[in-house]
């Protein structure tokens, strides 16, 4: 794969043996390069707004701007990057908190090699990314009331969880853009989310796109 078709990822860690760490274990896979290291929240909204890196592998607690504060910044500057949470805390609060943010998924530092890979990859398509342990603690963290989706809604949600754009979920489905939005926030409402992400995350959670 090419340099211009390779996934550009922006590690952020205020560990530079970290840092290093992910870097090496990225770089191994065929068609994801490094394009920058952040010691700091406030260096990884720097150079994400300079990079515009396809993927931020962003430390939850770091001196000075911790990770949560640092993703509605990169989103901000730099709003077609994904921010993936990587973090040794697991709590509700923090979670919630990262997805809340706008965060396109939650990883753990001990996840292995295939499954930080597998994450970038699935974050770089548009997916959700959540360590399968997380799922219990972020399902406690949302836990509400949710009435029921219709059968549209919930296929809906099932195309945004695989990456499709609200114009591709309407030609598979037969119906217009406008149509698949109304059905989103009818869907968002029902979850008490505001966006897609959240949406899917939520949903799935309740197994609902099982």
């Amino acid at each position: 794969m090419s340099d211009e078709t390779a996934i550009r990822v922006l590690l952020a860690d205020d560990h530079p043996v970290v840092r290093e760490g992910l870097c090496a274990m990225l770089e191994s896979a065929e068609g994801i390069t490094v394009v920058g290291q952040a010691g700091s929240g406030e260096e990884a909204v720097a150079l994400a707004a300079r990079l515009m890196p396809d993927i931020v592998l962003l430390d939850l607690r770091m001196g000075g701007m911790d990770g949560v504060d640092a993703t509605g910044h990169i989103l901000r500057e730099s709003p077609r990057s994904k921010v993936v949470i990587v973090t040794t805390y697991e709590s509700d609060a923090d979670i919630l908190r990262a997805v809340e943010a706008g965060a396109a998924g939650y990883l753990l530092k001990g996840s292995s090699r295939m499954d930080l890979i597998n994450a970038v990859q699935a974050a770089a398509r548009g997916e959700t990314v959540l360590t399968p342990s997380l799922a219990t603690k972020l399902f406690r963290a949302r836990a509400v009331d949710v009435p029921p989706l219709s059968d549209r809604e919930v296929e809906v949600l099932r195309l945004v969880s695989q990456g499709l754009t609200n114009a591709e979920i309407g030609r598979k489905l037969f119906i217009g853009e406008a149509t698949v939005k109304t059905h989103l926030l009818r869907a968002y409402r029902k979850l008490d989310v505001s966006d897609r992400t959240a949406a899917v995350i939520t949903a799935l959670e309740r197994g609902l796109l099982s």
